[in-house]
């Protein structure tokens, strides 16, 4: 959409981007019935941010560290083991490979 300036011109509004589209689909996959408050989807957001750049910031390091300029999917998934614990790093691995199988075999 677009706002209208002072001097009648217009401006494109500035896009705030977000992962809401993505939990709210998420969030009725697994509930139906059950709706997220504005303010509990803010902060799943910035959750969803931080752990991002941390593994980012993980992955780019430790291809530095190995002096490759390219984060590969072994990057992203040795990230992913040094930053969560146990269990949930396992379950995110294999939820992370699943969905590029996925998305290779739809192409």
């Amino acid at each position: 959409t677009k706002a209208q300036k002072k001097d009648g011109k217009k401006r494109k509004r500035s896009c705030k981007e977000s992962y809401s589209v993505y939990v709210y689909k998420v969030l009725n996959q697994v509930h139906q019935d059950t709706g997220i408050l504005s303010k509990a989807m803010g902060i799943t957001n910035s959750f969803v941010n931080d752990i991002f750049e941390r593994v980012a910031g993980e992955a780019s390091r430790l291809a530095h560290y190995n002096k490759c300029w390219t984060i590969t999917s072994r990057e992203i998934q040795t990230a992913v083991c040094l930053l969560l614990p146990g269990e949930l790093a396992k379950h995110t691995v294999s939820e992370g490979t699943k969905a590029v199988t996925k998305y290779t075999c739809s192409k």
